[in-house]
């Protein structure tokens, strides 16, 4: 008894709501990789150990990325399991855990609300399990109305039950900004359907805010809320002006190339999706290998700063993007701080915003080169260096900002680049710097006097 008692003190010490946030992720991609190996989960051929993994990382770290076709080389059971976990990928197996005792009249301890704050709030609230009730609550609504929508449309192309099941993985996959498709080709057939594209838009949009800036908006729109808070405003005004910066650039660099046989209303419509989907989903409509290197440098750009925080996806989060410009921009005019809509965000914030914007850099960095110098021979090597270095980086931020977006390289990638991609989208789903903290001791070091540095 004694024993078991100073275990459960251990664990108590040891999992910190960090470490509990990752393994509870790892727990589930190796629940989804087991489920993926069984034969039934696959439509012909059973899936390889590594390609199982990879798809259960995939899916829980809501990417997209594949080296399977999910359409036709996964079973309806495996495509199923897919399902489940891009769905807890997204809201997070602890949200699940928590709802779950709560529903049996169990109270929440200090660390599940300690966890459910630093996964969803910028700042503590005493009505947090108002909010986890509205995160999961208006997750299944907004799915559900999703489906209903994507339903109609598919009923024109497909039996009812196969059009309601292809409405019901889309729209969960859209929302928690997966971007798993059952068609082999993605969207593209939908490129120029204003139903599809504008439903699997909005959801993706929704997903892509953060849950803490749905419920603010909620509330302010039933009149409960007077005004929303800084994060909210940072997070609406950086994603509108991505979003249009982004449509209208890719507007721009392809109105010659892939969208050349569009008319200007397919034009617009396409644009608008792939600034979105490049954000934070890995939907496409048109054939990404075949883009200018203007347009893939501009959706690298848009991969890496990825969503909001508190949200389905991955990347850098544009509240970090916004303050580091903003750092940028008052430092050219010698001013300390960052001072935004009559509010002075603190130096601890301004600290960790470029501690995560280096930290991720030299994550994507790292994975790349791991990618090019595992390319195989050096005679194959020369060859990835030269031909293949762009799709590389791309692959590598895509999987970081867990896009899900490929120049089509991910299929050809060996076991060692495999693995390779699936740390990173780890590490983009759960953030660098919560891997940094999970693993930091708690104890502080000695504090030696301080002498200045040259920089710059």
């Amino acid at each position: 008894m004694k024993p078991l008692l100073a275990f459960r003190r251990f664990a108590a010490r040891q999992l910190t709501p960090a470490r509990s946030f990752i393994f509870s992720f790892l727990l589930v991609i190796l629940a989804g990789t087991l489920l993926l190996l069984v034969p039934v989960s696959a439509a012909e051929r059973p899936l390889s150990f590594i390609d199982a993994l990879f798809t259960s990382t995939s899916a829980v770290c809501v990417t997209g990325l594949t080296v399977v076709n999910i359409g036709s080389d996964l079973s309806f059971w495996g495509q199923i399991v897919t399902l489940l976990l891009f769905q807890i990928g997204g809201l997070g197996i602890i949200t699940f855990s928590l709802v779950f005792f709560s529903r049996m009249g169990r109270s929440l301890s200090f660390r599940g609300r300690e966890i459910l704050q630093s996964t969803f709030l910028h700042t503590p609230r005493r009505d947090f399990f108002h909010v986890l009730r509205f995160v999961v609550a208006g997750t299944f609504a907004i799915e559900g109305l999703g489906t209903l929508l994507l339903f109609v449309r598919f009923l024109a192309d497909f039996s009812p039950g196969r059009a309601f099941y292809q409405a019901l993985y889309h729209s969960v996959s859209a929302f928690n900004n997966c971007g798993y498709s059952l068609f082999t080709d993605s969207l593209k057939t939908y490129r120029d359907d204003w139903m599809v594209n504008l439903v699997i838009i909005i959801l993706i949009v929704m997903g892509g805010l953060g849950f803490i800036v749905m419920f603010e908006l909620s509330n302010r729109w039933r009149g409960l809320q007077k005004r929303l808070s800084l994060h909210a405003k940072i997070v609406i005004l950086t994603a509108v002006l991505l979003i249009v910066g982004g449509a209208l650039l890719f507007y721009l660099f392809e109105s010659g190339n892939v969208l050349k046989d569009t008319g200007p209303g397919g034009r617009f419509l396409s644009s608008l999706f792939q600034s979105v989907t490049t954000r934070t989903c890995g939907f496409n409509t048109v054939d990404i290998s075949a883009l200018t290197n203007t347009t893939i440098l501009v959706m690298m750009t848009l991969m890496f700063i990825g969503a909001s925080p508190g949200s389905t996806a991955g990347g850098i989060k544009t509240s970090s993007f916004a303050l580091l410009m903003l750092m940028i921009f008052n430092r050219l005019r010698g001013r300390d701080g960052v001072t935004i809509f009559k509010r002075t965000v603190p130096s601890e914030i301004l600290v960790r915003t470029i501690t995560i914007v280096i930290a991720s850099a030299i994550s994507v960095l790292v994975i790349a080169s791991v990618l090019l110098i595992a390319a195989g021979t050096p005679e194959a090597n020369a060859q990835a260096g030269r031909h293949l270095f762009i799709e590389y980086i791309f692959e590598s931020i895509s999987a970081f900002g867990t896009v899900g977006l490929s120049m089509d390289v991910t299929p050809s990638l060996n076991i060692i680049q495999k693995l390779a991609v699936i740390l990173l989208m780890f590490i983009g789903r759960v953030g660098p710097l919560t891997m940094a903290f999970a693993w930091a001791m708690s104890k502080r070091g000695l504090v030696y006097a301080e002498e200045t540095v040259m920089v710059g």
